[in-house]
């Protein structure tokens, strides 16, 4: 059976933003969820869509196109997660799940979200690439794509997520952006202003996947929380950690800063299920 495919796109680094509200680690209609709960359900482009699938004596599996899909639940009934791209159209979409042997396709329809624009003018040569850097980025494109690949056991039993610093968020996911007249990906992830040398903990307890100084996004850490789901931390002054180490929610893994392309010090993170990227607050809580 072919697997429905998924546009997806990778934002590797962001220039700051302007200030678009504070960061609160918690919403007061959420606070009170479950852990079965999370993330918040939000199927529009960026979100994340909750297929219940219903009952089965083991963990079914699921897919988005060539993407294996986390799913969370036990025996009394299983929830497939769906990470939807920022380019997906609107409309009717679908999964795959095979249970006990036995494979059937899941519909679901993807809502429209308006995203926040905006319209910049800046020097050229803030961003337009010199052949070498463009060169650069491309390798490390390639890297990072794998690392955005992995799907790891065990699944994560609870899927609630800290803040990983404190402060204003300077700008939001899916925040659309126009240099120049000239329409750029939109931001694939939350950009929270802090100073430099502030601590950046980790949000859910992880494996440490990929550290490195990229072009983009400067000094980052790369979390693999388990089937399929990931944390990109940028723009570090610091990293404490090491690829391989498996770390405890909220434990230090390095600091704010201002490395690769940015005006300023801030943190950027990114959250990915099954190799998209999608809204890291539909994952906070207190």
């Amino acid at each position: 059976m072919t697997r429905p495919t998924h546009s997806r796109r990778q934002v590797l680094g962001t220039l700051a933003a302007m200030g678009l509200g504070v960061l609160t680690a918690a919403r007061a209609d959420t606070a009170s969820q479950p852990p079965s709960d999370w993330p918040q359900a939000s199927p529009v482009p960026g979100g994340v869509a909750r297929l219940a699938l219903g009952p089965a004596t083991n963990r079914p599996q699921a897919w988005a196109g060539d993407a294996p899909l986390l799913v969370v639940g036990d025996s009394a009934g299983w929830t497939a997660l769906v990470g939807i791209p920022l380019s997906a159209a609107l409309g009717d979409a679908q999964i795959e799940v095979e249970t006990g042997g036995s494979r059937r396709t899941m519909p679901y329809r993807i809502g429209p979200k308006a995203y926040a624009e905006q319209r910049l003018t800046v020097a050229p040569r803030a961003v337009d690439l010199s052949p070498e850097n463009l060169a650069r980025h491309e390798r490390e494109r390639i890297h990072q794509q794998a690392v955005i690949a992995r799907f790891t056991e065990p699944v994560p039993p609870d899927l609630r997520m800290l803040a990983p610093v404190d402060g204003r968020r300077s700008s939001s996911f899916g925040l659309r952006r126009v240099f120049n007249g000239q329409a750029r990906q939109p931001h694939s992830g939350m950009d929270i202003a802090a100073a430099t040398g502030t601590p950046v903990r980790t949000p859910l307890a992880a494996r440490v996947a990929d550290t490195g100084d990229y072009f983009f996004n400067g000094q980052t850490v790369w979390l693999d929380h388990g089937g399929g789901l990931l944390s990109m931390l940028c723009h570090l002054s610091r990293i404490n950690v090491r690829v391989g180490d498996v770390l405890a929610a909220g434990q230090n893994l390095g600091a704010v800063g201002a490395t690769g392309r940015v005006t300023g010090p801030h943190l950027h993170w990114s959250v990915l299920l099954n190799q998209t990227a999608v809204d890291p607050a539909l994952f906070i809580h207190a």
